[in-house]
């Protein structure tokens, strides 16, 4: 297994209405442009179903990643899930099986964020090619 190392910025955050509330939790859409650096040198962009109640918040993704790893060049996506209450957080984010491209077929791993006491964000990457 290799470790990649990418702090990202987020470029574009795009937060919907919700489209349902049903007694007093929202269901909504969210969209994200990332551009990381480091051991990833890429662009990506996430569509993001979530639900918000008072106790906390659930979500669900899909993030097509573009760019060189590890030498290759390529395509791959994330899948994303996770649930937040409080400080208890818990989340997965696979790499979805076949979906790289280019020098980047056959990629297996999975990848988790890093958020620093600064706002800054890192994303960990474990994968083989």
């Amino acid at each position: 297994m290799t470790r990649a190392v990418a702090p990202f910025t987020l470029d574009v955050t795009s937060f919907e209405q919700p489209y349902a509330t049903r007694d007093g939790v929202d269901y909504a859409r969210a969209h994200f442009d990332k551009t990381f650096h480091g051991d990833l040198e890429a662009s990506s962009s996430v569509e993001m179903l979530f639900v918000t109640a008072e106790a906390g918040r659930g979500y669900v993704a899909l993030e097509t990643i573009d760019g060189s790893l590890g030498g290759r060049t390529g395509t791959f996506a994330l899948l994303h899930c996770g649930t937040m209450a409080g400080d208890d957080v818990w989340a997965t984010w696979p790499i979805v099986a076949g979906s790289g491209t280019g020098g980047l077929a056959g990629i297996t791993g999975e990848a988790r964020i890093d958020i620093a006491d600064d706002g800054a964000h890192t994303l960990v990457l474990d994968y083989e090619l």
